[in-house]
């Protein structure tokens, strides 16, 4: 299962974004899809993540500036960002579980990042 992350880029403080990711390849079904992040000199953590049903969990932090959303028909998940904020520079990370269609197992994919970089 391949992920293609898109969407970062140079934005000022205080501006907003939208990522997206779309997941491709031999998928039945997706179970959670999720944004991590890890800025330099950090570990990754958690921003967002959102199950088939619809649940969220936040980063407590983020939550009123971040919303995770997906579009189930096209196995995609978006993460729109507002007031962002020199302290959000980092690459972010998609990432998708589910299971397979052709072999009945399971998977848990990350894409390639992209860089989100706020500038003060």
């Amino acid at each position: 299962v391949q992920l293609q992350a898109s969407g970062g880029g140079l934005v000022q403080d205080g501006g907003s974004l939208r990522l997206s990711c779309v997941a491709s390849g031999d998928i039945f079904r997706i179970n959670i899809m999720g944004w991590y992040r890890q800025a330099p000199g950090k570990q990754r953590e958690l921003v967002a993540v959102i199950t088939k049903a619809g649940n969220t969990n936040y980063q407590t932090s983020l939550k009123g500036r971040f919303t995770i959303s997906t579009d189930n028909t096209q196995n995609t998940v978006y993460l729109q960002m507002n007031s962002l904020n020199p302290e959000d520079t980092a690459v972010y990370y998609c990432n998708v579980q589910g299971r397979r269609a052709e072999i009945r197992s399971d998977f848990d994919s990350w894409g390639q990042g992209t860089l989100v970089t706020v500038s003060s």
